[in-house]
């Protein structure tokens, strides 16, 4: 979106001067897109931002009954802080598979049989935050 002012200035006794002001709206960043880093016969089947950092992604592979999750920033870079993606059986502690660590592009995969049970997916990057509690189930 662009947005164009014009501003008359008069200072007495000399010219009118005209000053145009250019006001360009910032684009947003790009949302990241599933990288397919889970590997052959996943599907992302759900999604979630983390803080406008980038997005988490909870793939799902139908013929092995695995579950797949990987966090991917929207502007690679310098390592971040913080990045993390993180799986589990809806609500077992001792089920839980990360990968935590300072990248420059994505964390995980992470990988957990889960056919027939809902899943607790998340993914960090900084201090922001995505991912869901107990969905995906079937």
């Amino acid at each position: 979106m662009r947005k164009l002012a014009k501003r008359s200035l008069a200072i007495a006794g000399a010219a009118v001067f005209t000053t145009t002001a250019l006001w360009v709206a910032a684009s947003p960043a790009s949302a990241a897109t599933y990288n397919d880093a889970c590997g052959s016969g996943f599907g992302v089947v759900n999604q979630d931002d983390v803080g406008g950092l980038g997005t988490v992604f909870l793939t799902y592979n139908n013929s092995t009954g695995q579950n797949c999750v990987v966090t991917v920033r929207n502007n690679p870079g310098q390592p971040v802080t913080f990045m993390n993606a993180a799986l589990r059986v809806a609500g077992d502690q001792s089920t839980i598979v990360e990968d935590p660590g300072h990248y420059t592009t994505y964390a995980g995969p992470v990988y957990l049989n889960a056919a027939g049970k809902c899943v607790d997916w998340s993914g960090i990057i900084s201090d922001q935050n995505g991912g869901d509690d107990e969905t995906n189930c079937g």
